[in-house]
């Protein structure tokens, strides 16, 4: 059923193209005409403008043949770093990046595997209700595109997001809620060697803070805590004054992540108000947990399509964020499915052509089994 030669071909031409977040220009006008070819009608929104990017969000309806719930399927359309010059080599039954970049297998491999089910359902007059697809932009960094989609334009009932790792089957039910914290510890300006008593010193202080933090990394199997980023001084010669601190906090708990929130926001005040510097902090919630129950329809439904296909069903919760947070949360009952990409984000990055076919097959089958529950 799945055209092995064309899901390659098509799937190696989209990583060939350089789509990095926020310049995915080219890619979406690809998108847009190679839907325009199977005969549909694409839209692009305005969510490039509202980033900063220069392209935004491809949205498209297939048309159902039959009175079904709508549906809708998704992949985000950009590449991390290094993503320019990709070369895919296909090695027998593997794709993978020449060494020099990422393949583009997240999320392209989506993006390929949505077209041929597309395709596949058309020509082989598979009944089906309206079927959805949206590719985002700007995912890798933060879901920015997901973010700015208005699905009040997109009626469906469930989404399935082609996001995850792991062997076809696998589905992200569960993803945490998300804290972002920033704190900016002021200090003293003072010449570091002529009078350096007179100064005090923001950076040692933000240092010290983050020492004594009860956590870091792995809290529980629930949640997660990291300070990624910290910047502060002017030059090697003078007291720094200021400095500042971002970090997160993933937890698929509410108390606990509130919890431990206040226990940073406690700790790096403390410390940095011992040693004579003050401190302001911003906490935002950037995502809330979404969480599937095994029982859902949308997971039956799933189940229903993978049987068929011989396929075993491995439901797990996720530390990691997909534009399926940002779905559910617009009111959209998601869950993030594997296209079996590996070794993502590197220059080792690689995807089997045989997951693809699976992939895909397991698309034609949810849309199938969703018309039959017409």
């Amino acid at each position: 059923m799945i055209n092995v030669e064309r899901l390659v071909n098509n799937f190696c031409d989209l990583v060939s193209i350089d789509s990095v977040s926020r310049q995915e220009r080219l890619m979406a006008d690809i998108i847009k005409e190679e839907l325009v070819k199977m005969g549909y009608n694409p839209e692009e929104d305005k969510a490039g403008e509202a980033i900063g990017g220069n392209a935004g969000n491809v949205i498209v309806k297939i048309p159902g043949t039959i009175n079904a719930d709508p549906i809708l399927f998704m992949a985000h359309m950009d590449t991390v770093e290094p993503g320019h010059g990709k070369v895919p080599v296909i090695d027998g039954d593997i794709i993978k990046s020449d060494g020099r970049t990422v393949l583009g297998g997240d999320d392209l491999a989506g993006v390929a595997c949505i077209f041929e089910a597309i395709k596949v359902i058309k020509e082989k007059n598979i009944p089906h209700g309206d079927v959805y697809a949206v590719f985002s932009i700007a995912e890798e960094e933060g879901l920015l595109g997901a973010k700015e989609l208005d699905v009040s334009k997109i009626p469906a009932k469930y989404a399935y997001i082609l996001d995850d790792t792991g062997p076809i089957g696998t589905a992200a039910v569960k993803a945490p809620y998300y804290n972002h914290i920033s704190f900016v510890v002021k200090g003293k300006s003072a010449h570091a060697g002529l009078a350096p008593e007179k100064g005090i010193n923001a950076i040692y202080a933000a240092a010290k803070a983050i020492a004594a933090l009860p956590f870091m990394g792995r809290i529980d199997e629930d949640s997660t805590c990291n300070i990624g980023l910290i910047n502060g001084g002017r030059a090697r010669n003078i007291v720094p004054d200021e400095v500042t601190i971002d970090g997160e906090i993933r937890c698929i708990y509410e108390e606990k992540i509130i919890r431990y929130t206040k226990q940073i926001i406690d700790t790096i005040e403390k410390i940095v108000t011992d040693e004579g510097c003050t401190v302001k902090y911003d906490v935002k919630r950037n995502h809330n947990v979404y969480n599937i129950s095994d029982d859902h329809p949308i997971l039956l439904l799933m189940k229903k399509a993978a049987e068929r296909l011989g396929i075993k069903l491995n439901l797990h919760a996720t530390g990691g964020l997909s534009d399926t947070s940002v779905i559910n949360n617009k009111g959209i009952t998601a869950v993030d499915i594997s296209i079996g990409m590996t070794n993502v984000h590197s220059t080792q990055e690689q995807i089997a052509i045989s997951d693809m076919v699976k992939a895909s097959s397991l698309i034609v089958e949810i849309i199938r089994a969703n018309g039959e529950n017409a």
